[in-house]
């Protein structure tokens, strides 16, 4: 039996086989690009690889589009027929459960699955990233950091990824609110994984969430070593640094960095898509004219109304086709969540309840009826973190929903609200807070505009 990396046990045959599964497990760990090309190799060397299967179907449906389910549905029938002809480990066993669940309509499933294999190998960083990144597109917050923590004690100082699951405790550190916490374990995490873009953009939330707009500017200016060499991920290190210049007031820098970095790429990943509308949307909500930047992200959304795979996608997906007034594609996007919200499953769930509310109030919202939007947004907020993604992911709906109610007259509840986003980053007032309570003591001093 050989081990990898992760000091657990693979049934590949050749210690070169082993070797291009250990780069890949790098290249996950650290969001390179190369990390399928390293499969690629583990996979043509070794056909009968079950977990490698495995893996190539895990990876697929966490990419989040729909053309990716059938390459899934492939790896699933490649990993069972490879198990069925050579003896796999639990460990391997657990990876194709993970993927049978998630391909029945149950990430949450896949989750129980992996966390089995991580209570026999704790020290099995790949299944804890792979748990992590399910966990995250849940929005299970907490349950994240339950994970990486029961996980902790077995990457001992000398794991030789003990830097990458750092980065992850960061981030689930920060998304339950223990900045300060989450700051120490992402720095020190960076001392032993230079390149973990994931740990770098953990702390650069924190600064985030704690309005710390210069001190963010310059982890990312300072770091670019962690996340300049990474996949796509690199264009969501730059959403973060155009979101701290916006948090400056330097709305001119934030769309620079869009034309030039974020959007350099017309990529149609949904995660590249949702930095590009949260972006622009900001933008609007402080008054700045973004041109013609909806178009082609409004195009690249009109083939994805019927993906249905992420609640997250599908709102920012709708984002496009209301900036880039696409009527038609928004009614086609809100009928489709109707009849999914029918269905069964965890996504199923998450259509349902909040996202025929969020879907009805970014709809209103886009038609100016301001009123319908604040209450619909409102209604979605109690189960917003249910569609993945992080605090500051979403805030662009809280932004909305604040603004919504400012313009409809509701004060007191917009309100309510602000304080309690503003009780979330720790009481730290960003530009956004300030901005917002300023124009709440002029509002209330005028008549509303109705909704």
């Amino acid at each position: 039996m050989r081990f990898d990396i992760c000091n657990a046990p693979v049934t590949l045959a050749s210690a070169s086989t082993v070797d291009a599964w250990n780069a890949m497990i790098r290249a996950f760990l650290a969001h390179k690009a190369a990390t399928p090309q390293h499969l690629g190799a583990v996979l043509e060397a070794e056909t009968h690889f079950a977990m490698g299967h495995a893996a190539r179907g895990l990876f697929s449906l966490m990419m989040g589009r729909a053309e990716m389910w059938q390459v899934a549905e492939d790896a699933r029938f490649a990993a069972h027929k490879a198990a069925a002809q050579t003896s796999i480990t639990a460990r391997e066993r657990g990876w194709i459960d993970a993927l049978d669940q998630w391909l029945a309509d149950s990430p949450t499933g896949a989750v129980a699955a992996l966390e089995t294999v991580l209570a026999a190998t704790p020290q099995d960083t790949l299944s804890a990233k792979v748990c992590h990144g399910i966990r995250f597109v849940l929005g299970d917050a907490a349950g994240m950091r339950r994970s990486i923590e029961r996980v902790m004690p077995a990457h001992t100082p000398d794991h030789p990824l003990r830097g990458y699951l750092m980065g992850c405790h960061a981030f689930t550190l920060e998304e339950t609110g223990s900045y300060a916490a989450a700051e120490l374990a992402g720095r020190a995490g960076l001392t032993l994984a230079p390149d973990d873009a994931w740990g770098l953009h953990a702390v650069a939330h924190v600064h985030d969430m704690r309005a710390e707009p210069d001190a963010g500017i310059a982890l990312i200016e300072n770091h670019r070593h962690a996340w300049d060499g990474s996949n796509n991920f690199r264009y969501h290190v730059w959403w973060h640094k155009a979101l701290l210049h916006l948090d400056r007031g330097e709305n001119d820098m934030a769309l620079a960095l869009y034309d030039d970095q974020i959007r350099a790429d017309k990529t149609d990943d949904y995660r590249d898509v949702a930095n590009a509308t949260s972006l622009l949307m900001r933008l609007e909500l402080e008054g700045m004219a973004v041109g013609t930047r909806w178009e082609e992200l409004g195009t690249l959304a009109e083939t994805r109304i019927d993906d249905g795979c992420l609640v997250f996608a599908d709102l920012h997906y709708q984002l496009a086709l209301s900036g880039a007034q696409k009527g038609a594609a928004r009614t086609a996007m809100a009928q489709r969540f109707a009849r999914d919200a029918r269905q069964t499953g965890d996504m199923a769930e998450r259509v349902a309840d909040p996202g025929l509310n969020a879907l009805a109030g970014l709809n209103a919202f886009s038609e100016g009826r301001y009123g319908d939007a604040f209450v619909q947004l409102a209604d979605a907020r109690p189960k917003m973190q249910s569609i993945g993604g992080s605090h500051a992911q979403r805030d662009v709906f809280e932004r909305m929903t604040i603004d919504a109610g400012l313009r409809a007259g509701h004060f007191d509840a917009a309100e309510a609200i602000l304080r309690d986003r503003l009780a979330l980053r720790a009481g730290r007032e960003d530009r956004f807070t300030a901005l917002r309570l300023d124009q709440l003591a002029a509002a209330r001093q005028r008549p509303a505009q109705q909704g």
